[in-house]
């Protein structure tokens, strides 16, 4: 072969190399490659898209549970509207909803052209007081919005890390409910003993009532005649 057609071949050879790279660069992000995040998302019609949707239970929590559980979720809406999450469940356990500052809600609106997360400080909350759940696996949590979309999606089921742990939900699983200190009974009040003699004896008189048959001072006595005393004559 003459060096003139060896020098073409590598030329297409090399050619041939930097198109499969260049490929196989632009092919490296997760949709080409298939790669799912590990937390589950849910996309509802052309507007709407759940994030990262997570259940968070208590500190120290494992294995088949049944307690209170946090709902974390990133909700965007692109549309020109407002979105409202109606509910949250969670097999037969209905998720409450309350604002940043722990006020009770009725619904969650997304505005339009905006996002909301749910829980974490500073965020609204979705809160199950009860959910029967996998830690370490998933539960079908069903997302219900005012305009009739629904949609289920597996949720991640996770520990919260606690105050010393280390976690992606550290602080974001339910706070537990303060034991009551319970209150000292007050020592009950000791009656006063009257003090020996003070009561009187059987028959005695009290004082200031006068006796039986006794006469008042100044009171004429029963049947006396009052005697009138005529003037001397002179």
């Amino acid at each position: 072969m003459s060096r003139s057609l060896r020098r073409g071949s590598i030329a297409a050879i090399a050619a041939i190399a930097i198109a499969s790279l260049s490929s196989c660069a632009a092919s490296t992000t997760p949709d080409t490659l298939q790669i799912k995040p590990d937390n589950a998302a849910a996309t509802l019609g052309t507007n709407l898209r759940l994030n990262n949707i997570v259940l968070v239970t208590g500190v120290g929590t494992s294995g088949d549970y049944t307690g209170p559980a946090n709902v974390v979720v990133n909700i965007s809406n692109t549309a020109g509207t407002p979105a409202e999450l109606q509910s949250i469940t969670v097999g037969s356990a209905t998720a409450t909803f309350a604002d940043a500052a722990g006020a009770p809600q009725s619904s969650i609106v997304v505005p339009p052209g905006g996002s909301v997360v749910l829980g974490g400080q500073g965020n609204p909350s979705a809160s199950f007081s009860s959910a029967s759940v996998h830690i370490g696996g998933f539960a079908t949590a069903t997302f219900a919005f005012k305009d009739g979309q629904k949609v289920d999606a597996q949720a991640g089921v996770s520990p919260d890390s606690g105050e010393n742990g280390r976690g992606l939900y550290k602080g974001f699983g339910p706070t537990p409910t303060p034991t009551p200190t319970p209150t000292p009974a007050a020592a009950p009040t000791k009656a006063a003993t009257p003090s020996a003699g003070a009561t009187p004896s059987a028959g005695s008189t009290a004082t200031g009532t006068p006796s039986a048959g006794a006469t008042t001072a100044g009171a004429p006595v029963a049947g006396a005649t009052a005697t009138a005393t005529a003037p001397a004559a002179h």
